[in-house]
């Protein structure tokens, strides 16, 4: 991840945007994010489906990149440590949606949706 992020933060140098505001990297993600989602937009693939269209996948590497590229973008610029805060973030939803509950959930139901929701709501009003 920091050979990564060393190469984010001289892309940045190199064409003096080291100062971004966070607020525009953030505009950003959010705008990619949703060249990402239109890609969806009228259509509901499944995975399999998905990766049999070259085409599609193509597009979906290059809005992935822009998203990915951005939010590296503001993890560099932050000082944060990128790596860390992926894997406290992973730590922190496998405490709050076990993999075994999920699992159980998906073969009982055909889906975990309901166990999501209420794990979610739960959280929320913990404030958590």
């Amino acid at each position: 991840m920091r050979t990564i992020e060393k190469l984010v933060l001289k892309h940045l140098r190199d064409r003096g945007w080291d100062k971004l505001r966070p607020s525009d990297l953030a505009k950003s993600i959010s705008i990619e994010a949703a060249e990402l989602l239109e890609l969806f937009q009228w259509v509901s693939v499944t995975l399999e489906e998905t990766k049999k269209d070259k085409g599609k996948i193509k597009a979906i590497k290059n809005e992935l990149a822009d998203v990915l590229i951005y939010c590296l973008e503001m993890s560099v610029l932050l000082g944060l440590d990128t790596e860390k805060i992926v894997k406290t973030k992973l730590a922190y939803v496998a405490k709050k949606y076990p993999a075994k509950l999920m699992k159980k959930r998906q073969v009982e139901a055909g889906s975990d949706s309901d166990v999501y929701w209420k794990i979610k709501k739960a959280y929320r009003m913990k404030g958590l």
